[in-house]
């Protein structure tokens, strides 16, 4: 029973997915389960190998280096699916990072000898883990370090200080006392929050003081009621060994602003935004919740100036970029979704519904810093001439107001005139319809530009589904008959080819022409960008995130199930050593570009660069001999 457990299971990871059912049976065979609770060090970092290569079937663990201070700073998390001790194991050499269970964790366990005759016997196999896994702990080994350097002792407070050294002590009151005794509770001892038990004295819940006026004082409630039917039921929980940043990111996924601290099981304490705030001064958290109490634009105006500094302090902290870009993404997000809410009110409701889309690196949730206005509008078809006149008028008004009001908040228009404003970019449905049928059955090296951003749009203010009508058209479109638009779309992924590679601090092109510097944007992410967003296009792919889009043809398109990992990996480290140069850019008062000197890189970084290279040109190939046979 348990062999075929460990088949139905390995058989959808990689690179175990890769084996024959012959050589997947032997390796069920020899599998073991072991388990490790919450909070066990498996690996120590400096410690001996490990002894075995392990799968985690159930439940998570962080991978950390720890620094010459003591402080922890966390590489990666790692959940079902996944696999740790590879390089250890196979080179024998001491274990570089520390790896422990932040959740109880089961994890299938294969030996040195079992792992050593896969990679002698599978090139498949082979290929995953000598040509990805160890250039992977290179770069990021190497991107700690220079995260540690950009920080100072200060700096590194929120992510080295942990969760149980600032928690306060936990103030419980039965569910059944009232809403005024609890209130008097909160003023006798200055706090802003009481954990709730039940008959047998478990939290089942916290009351905070915003309960206390969102669903007392506001609605007139008798506060002779039990405190429970106020309480909030759910409970969230940080581990008190665990970073401060750690439990920043907890709130901010859950969108609350108090964390029940544990240790060992136990509830020893809570911790509340303001604890990191004042640990830090500043809180995206409180940022984002900020930005929707605004009733004016100038009370956006300040706000919009602040972003620079919670991505200077996520940056600083650690943060990998998935996790930048999903917060700084969401803040950009709420601040135009406010600007839309302020200037509708403003001009009074719209005459049709419509929808407001976000447009290229928006669309895609990869814009770090905020460069120009990319979006367009959709709206309803109109019944009547009348309802026609009235729509282009109004949203003509609207479109060009939201420009102005971005525009104060130091987002300029784009200098393409992609944008709403342009009568060409707000349209009714069936307008819109008409101009992807074109780009579609005749593409046109103008038009494709234009169709590259609008293929990495998603809905962000208004009626969704006027943005899933076009797209539900065009996808089967693209599939079955968009052949042509696919080899169109095809040339331009291809058109530029990655370098040759590094000699010493010259960058040498395939032509043999040589380089001082590098366009990091260009000749490293965009390829990328493009080759993912034609592969996904050509299967109806409904994701528009590049890092989104790997992972689904990781599923659906077998040539990339290889190098899903690598291509995940590699884009990341581009984009966030893209954001790190140009932070630093802006706090120096430059303008923001993506030029590299190799003169400024070490060699750890060139390497890098140039498996990403490597990388980038077998998509390219890849994208010839499938989508344009006659250049292969």
């Amino acid at each position: 029973m348990l062999t075929e457990d460990v088949i139905r299971f390995l058989s959808g990871v990689p690179p175990f997915q890769f084996l024959d059912r012959g050589e997947m049976e032997r390796v069920a065979r020899d599998a073991s389960l072991e388990f490790y609770p919450v909070n066990t060090l498996i690996l120590k970092q400096n410690g001996p190998p490990s002894d075995a290569l392990r799968v985690i079937k159930k439940g998570a663990v962080k991978v950390v280096i720890e620094g010459d201070e003591g402080e922890e700073i966390v590489t990666e998390y790692k959940g079902e699916g996944d696999n740790f001790g590879f390089l250890s194991m196979i080179g024998k050499d001491r274990q570089r990072t520390t790896v422990k269970a932040i959740e109880d964790t089961l994890c299938y366990i294969l030996s040195r000898e079992r792992v050593q005759r896969l990679l002698e016997s599978s090139p498949a196999f082979a290929e995953y883990f000598l040509s990805y896994l160890s250039r992977y702990v290179d770069r990021t080994s190497q991107e700690m370090r220079r995260r540690s350097q950009l920080q100072s002792a200060h700096d590194r407070l929120l992510f080295t200080t942990p969760v149980g050294n600032i928690a306060m002590d936990l103030i419980t009151v039965p569910g059944s006392i009232s809403i005024q005794e609890a209130a008097r509770t909160m003023v006798r001892h200055r706090i802003s929050s009481l954990v709730i038990l039940n008959e047998h004295n478990l939290p089942t819940g916290i009351v905070t003081d915003r309960d206390l006026r969102e669903k007392v004082v506001a609605t007139g409630r008798s506060v002779s009621e039990p405190v429970r039917n106020i309480s909030h039921l759910a409970l969230i929980r940080a581990d008190g060994k665990g970073s401060c940043f750690e439990a920043l990111m907890k709130m901010i996924q859950y969108n609350i602003h108090h964390l029940l601290v544990v240790e060992e099981g136990e509830i020893k304490g809570i911790i509340t935004n303001h604890d990191l705030m004042l640990l830090q001064g500043t809180s995206p958290v409180s940022f984002a919740k900020d930005i929707l109490l605004q009733d004016s634009l100038e009370g956006l105006i300040p706000l919009m100036s602040k972003v620079f500094n919670v991505i200077g302090l996520l940056l600083k902290e650690g943060s990998h970029y998935a996790q930048l870009a999903g917060i700084i993404s969401e803040i950009y997000d709420r601040l135009i979704r406010r600007v839309l809410e302020l200037t509708e009110k403003e001009m009074g409701p719209p005459p049709l519904p419509y929808c407001w889309v976000a447009l290229g690196s928006e669309g895609r949730r990869e814009q770090i810093f905020k460069t120009d206005q990319d979006n367009a509008l959709i709206y309803s078809d109109p019944a009547t001439p009348g309802e026609e006149i009235d729509a282009a008028g109004y949203f003509s008004v609207f479109s060009n107001r939201v420009k102005e009001n971005l525009g104060s908040l130091g987002i300029p228009a784009c200098p393409q005139g992609l944008m709403a404003a342009n009568p060409r970019w707000c349209q009714p449905i069936r307008t819109w319809k008409a101009v992807f049928t074109q780009w579609i059955a005749e593409p046109s090296e103008g038009d494709l530009a234009n169709a590259l951003n609008f293929f990495d749009a998603r809905p962000l203010f208004g009626k969704s589904m006027l943005f899933q009508g076009i797209r539900s058209h065009i996808t089967p479109w693209i599939v079955e008959e968009g052949g042509a638009f696919l080899s169109a779309l095809g040339r331009l992924a291809v058109r530029t080819p990655p370098p040759a590679g590094f000699v010493g601090n010259a960058i040498f092109e395939k032509n043999g022409e040589q380089r001082t510097e590098i366009d990091l944007k260009r000749r490293g992410i965009l390829p990328i960008v493009d080759l993912v967003r034609l592969f996904a296009l050509s299967i109806g792919l409904p994701e528009t995130a590049t890092l989104g889009r790997i992972k689904a043809l990781r599923i659906k398109d077998p040539a990339f199930a290889p190098m899903e990992r690598e291509l995940l990996h590699t884009f990341e480290y581009l984009m966030l050593t893209l954001t790190h140069h140009q932070y630093e850019q802006i706090r120096l008062g430059l303008a923001p570009d993506s030029l590299l000197q190799p003169a400024d890189m070490s060699s750890l970084e060139k390497k890098t660069l140039r498996e990403a290279f490597r990388l980038i040109e077998s998509l390219q190939q890849l994208a010839r001999e499938r989508f344009d046979p006659g250049t292969a």
